[in-house]
């Protein structure tokens, strides 16, 4: 099982199916904190339907096309990050990411981010990554802010989310971005 060991609390595991009873107890228990920004909230009904994207998941590992991790904190998983579509073609691809409500505030997803960042671009020889925020998503906005990514624009009515539109902003970071400020 894949596994990228962070720091003595942290770790990125890659799930397996025997992990849909606990994804889906997450979900279910931050179902109004994830709802706010996360558009598939309402379609995961089910341990079946963590079953389901866990296997997508596995597939797009497989694929060498992406792939999504649990967010293990001190042994137990409490968020995702991962990978959408890795472009082999642009060597580029985007991080999607979510925490518990329980487990913000611990600088849990900085880490993360900064550890799937590092493998993006030495595991993977990315060129870019990109994250895409709601605007009005302040706390998820700061961790791209954080890492040193640049706002490169605003998605206007990009995302349609529970009857109505929001705007995303456009942050990415290439390798050599990555390199200078890894440097200091």
């Amino acid at each position: 099982m894949f596994s990228y060991f962070i720091d003595d609390e942290l770790s990125l595991v890659l799930l397996q199916k025997k992990d849909a009873p606990v994804i889906y107890q997450l979900i279910d228990k931050n179902r109004s904190h994830l709802r706010e920004w996360l558009p598939w909230v309402d379609s995961t009904k089910s341990v079946e339907d963590s079953v389901t994207v866990i296997q997508m998941w596995l597939q797009s590992f497989a694929n060498e096309d992406g792939f999504s991790t649990g967010i293990s904190y001190k042994g137990e998983i409490v968020g995702i990050i991962g990978f959408h579509k890795i472009c082999q073609r642009n060597r580029s691809s985007s991080i999607g990411y979510w925490l518990s409500k329980d487990a913000q505030g611990k600088g849990i997803m900085t880490r993360a981010c900064r550890a799937l960042i590092e493998i993006g671009f030495r595991e993977y020889d990315l060129h870019r990554i990109e994250i895409r925020c709601g605007e009005e998503n302040h706390k998820s906005r700061l961790i791209p802010e954080r890492l040193g990514f640049k706002q490169e624009g605003i998605i206007k009515d990009g995302e349609w989310l529970y009857n109505r539109f929001h705007n995303l902003v456009i942050y990415g970071l290439t390798k050599d971005q990555y390199q200078a400020i890894d440097s200091k």
